[in-house]
């Protein structure tokens, strides 16, 4: 099976189980559950659940032992989507190429949806059929990769830059929290469901590194090089809020000089494996060949 046919089969899978985990928009409050939905289904990359299912697979872990996490890292992506276009946030109105959920519905529901998905990941989590132990490591790996000193740092070290001239340095340090800490959770519940040993993980720690910068010297590279159609979002956006971006810093030729450097970081941190990591080396090769 190639990688486009399994990455398909695994996007259906995590469609259907997101699909049942929701609650249903015929049930009160239908408002906010219909915007959940609206900022859950039917759209996006699905990056990280298929990241957890990859990593699981180097390890053996059949799939039903990773669609609790699969699903949780998805949900706690789509809030922070959610909040992040808010007009107090990022003020965007286009998110996978249709009205973000603040424009669809209204920004209250759009703060409580965001607010729900959240708690529900983590209530996935903790009602999954797995050991408890097992469990609390996967909470305690999203917990982190989601607040202060994850993604919500990372968020609010980017509300604190806009305007500001950044260095290189800070400007990595932000994305590793605001974009590469959930990566870095996917790719380590998905190992943890495979129960693998703790060199293991330390090593695919540092793929979800390379991993996650790349994906953000791609998603700036794209910003200025790509259509709203193409991204489903507003292009040029940090531009015109005067952000700091690999591309400003680096030129475009170093931005992806840079991508380069960290797709060759990501292949050799999975030298030692066979074809059971074939999945991941092609999400990683998807992550800095996309053109959305």
């Amino acid at each position: 099976m190639t990688a486009e046919a399994l990455f398909a089969r695994w996007r259906d899978r995590i469609e259907s189980q997101l699909d049942a985990a929701l609650p249903s928009p015929a049930e009160a409050p239908q408002r906010l559950h219909q915007a959940m939905r609206h900022s859950v289904l039917g759209g996006g990359k699905r990056m990280r659940p298929l990241l957890v299912y990859a990593a699981g697979q180097v390890f053996g872990a059949p799939l039903d032992r990773l669609d609790a996490a699969a699903m949780a890292v998805e949900l706690i992506h789509a809030y922070s989507l959610v909040h992040d276009d808010l007009p107090a946030m990022d003020d965007d109105a286009l998110r996978r190429g249709k009205p973000t959920t603040h424009i669809a519905f209204d920004e209250a529901t759009a703060i409580l949806a965001g607010d729900a998905l959240q708690t529900r990941a983590f209530g996935l989590l903790a009602d999954a059929p797995l050991p408890a132990a097992l469990r609390v490591a996967c909470l305690q790996t999203l917990a982190h990769a989601s607040g202060a000193a994850g993604m919500c740092g990372g968020q609010a070290l980017d509300i604190d830059a806009t305007g500001q001239q950044q260095s290189l340095a800070a400007l990595t340090r932000m994305h590793a929290l605001k974009t590469g800490a959930l990566i870095r959770a996917a790719v380590r519940m998905g190992a943890l469901c495979g129960d693998a040993p703790e060199p293991a993980l330390a090593q695919l720690d540092g793929f979800a590194d390379a991993l996650g910068l790349a994906f953000q010297v791609r998603d700036d590279i794209l910003d200025v090089e790509a259509s709203s159609e193409q991204l489903g979002k507003t292009a040029g956006k940090d531009q015109a809020q005067d952000k700091s971006t690999f591309p400003a810093l680096l030129g475009m030729d170093g931005a992806k000089a840079q991508l380069r450097e960290l797709s060759a970081r990501m292949q050799q941190a999975l030298a030692g494996y066979h074809e059971e990591a074939d999945a991941l080396r092609a999400l990683a090769t998807l992550a800095v060949e996309r053109d959305h």
